[in-house]
């Protein structure tokens, strides 16, 4: 238990100089178990800080000189009400310390980044959507030298610092945005687990230390990936034989027929299930990405398709349950050292595992090495424009916002609007009306 301490006056300079010179310092208690001492010497005073450990233990810090015979400078030289908010902080940081040590090692950045890519890639495993890109954090975040900072160390300049290390490497805009959003949660759920350990401050840190300061702007990227409908239609034909050369039972030309009649993102459309297909309203039930966080989003989007892709799609839908999944593919166990065999038809669940046979379709139909399947997006969003479809319109049936599609596909919004204004030009000059040039004065 702590000792009950009489208060020395330690408040002015005429009052400290009425005290002996002792090795002892003279302590004022500023909260229960916290002193403030002055240890007076024979030129002067100095301030020191005592703190109770338990067990009748105290701990002894110097914190600088009393302004005895000079000026005060807050740092080093301190008047006495300077040296009791130094006091407090001090103790304030040694009970930091003094709990972080109980509660074991301190999270860093690393702890961090590992326990959100491990939590993402189960709760999307298990919902059957794609992993995060795990080498995209290890790169740039646990290759550089933040990694083993602390998370209490944290600070919105430490933040800049590295977010500014990242852009030197010439990344594009948009791809450093994507990093440091994925860091950002990263931090923000550390921050939920540890709260007891961070400072209150620390999500106001990192919010100000990621926040993005760069415009990005690639519709030029966009555009060279805006394919007209007749590449289109030799894409999916393409398909169709790669489908059969491969043995695939159409399964592969299923996948890029509804890619490109609906301009989904490959994550929603291995989603999709057989009642999905509405035959009768000639559509297709699409389900929402897992993008943003809108509270009004709907479950699916009604795409209206053509009788062409329905019938395409009937005997991936003859004789199953509508909530078995539309597009499968046979999946593959090895059984001996060069011998594989069909196990079971299962859905698509990564985009690499299109990588392949999407370069064979490519290849097929004429097309640059680097198209994307992406690019069905990018087309089936500027056909939407040319004919004309409100923006509003093309944005929800392809599950986007109307600011995105004008910050990408401004330039086809421009030209539909141009072509629907022209229509609105009527002749003004009266028929036959001649034009007599004024003599000059």
């Amino acid at each position: 238990m702590a000792k009950r301490v009489r208060d020395a006056v330690l408040d002015s300079r005429a009052a400290r100089a009425k005290l002996k010179p002792q090795r002892k310092p003279y302590f004022r208690a500023l909260d229960r178990g916290l002193h403030l001492g002055y240890r007076r010497g024979k030129n002067g005073g100095t301030w020191v800080v005592r703190r109770y450990v338990g067990d009748e233990q105290y701990t002894v810090e110097a914190l600088g000189t009393a302004d005895d015979s000079q000026d005060a400078d807050g740092t080093s030289i301190l008047t006495f009400h300077q040296a009791q908010v130094l006091a407090r902080g001090r103790a304030a940081d040694m009970a930091v310390q003094e709990r972080e040590a109980a509660l074991g090692p301190s999270p860093t950045v690393k702890d961090a980044v590992d326990a959100y890519v491990e939590a993402y890639e189960r709760r999307t495993g298990a919902q059957g959507g794609r992993k995060p890109a795990r080498g995209q954090l290890t790169k740039h975040v646990l290759a550089d030298e933040i990694h083993d900072k602390k998370l209490h160390e944290i600070t919105r300049d430490s933040l800049k610092e590295w977010r500014r290390r990242v852009a030197d490497k010439g990344l594009a805009v948009d791809t450093v945005r994507r990093i440091c959003n994925d860091f950002r949660a990263a931090l923000n759920a550390a921050a939920e687990e540890h709260h007891k350990r961070l400072p209150a401050h620390f999500v106001l840190e990192v919010k100000a230390g990621l926040a993005a300061t760069e415009r990005g702007h690639s519709p030029v990227a966009r555009e060279a990936q805006v394919l007209p409908d007749a590449d289109v239609r030799r894409i999916i034909a393409a398909a169709w034989e790669v489908d059969r050369e491969g043995g695939w039972e159409g399964d592969l030309a299923r996948l890029v027929l509804v890619l490109a009649a609906t301009g989904a993102r490959f994550s929603q459309v291995a989603r999709l299930m057989v009642g999905d297909v509405q035959s009768a309203q000639g559509r297709i039930m699409v389900p929402a990405s897992r993008k943003g966080r809108g509270a009004k989003k709907v479950a699916k989007v009604g795409v209206p398709v053509g009788e062409d892709v329905i019938e395409a799609l009937r005997p991936a839908m003859a004789g199953r349950v509508g909530t078995e999944p539309l597009l499968v593919r046979w999946k593959h166990q090895q059984v001996a050292p060069m011998k594989w065999e069909r196990v079971a038809r299962t859905p698509w669940t990564y985009s690499k595992e299109f990588d392949a046979p999407w370069h064979e379709i490519t290849k097929r139909a004429g097309l640059p090495a680097g198209v994307v399947p992406y690019a069905l997006r990018h087309s089936s969003i500027v056909r939407g424009l040319r004919q004309m479809l409100p923006v509003r319109l093309v944005a929800a049936l392809h599950d986007t916002s109307s600011a995105m599609i004008e910050a990408h596909y401004s330039a086809f919004i421009v030209s539909a609007l141009d072509e629907l204004a022209a229509k609105a030009v009527v002749p003004l000059a009266p028929h036959g009306a001649s034009v007599t040039k004024l003599r000059s004065a």
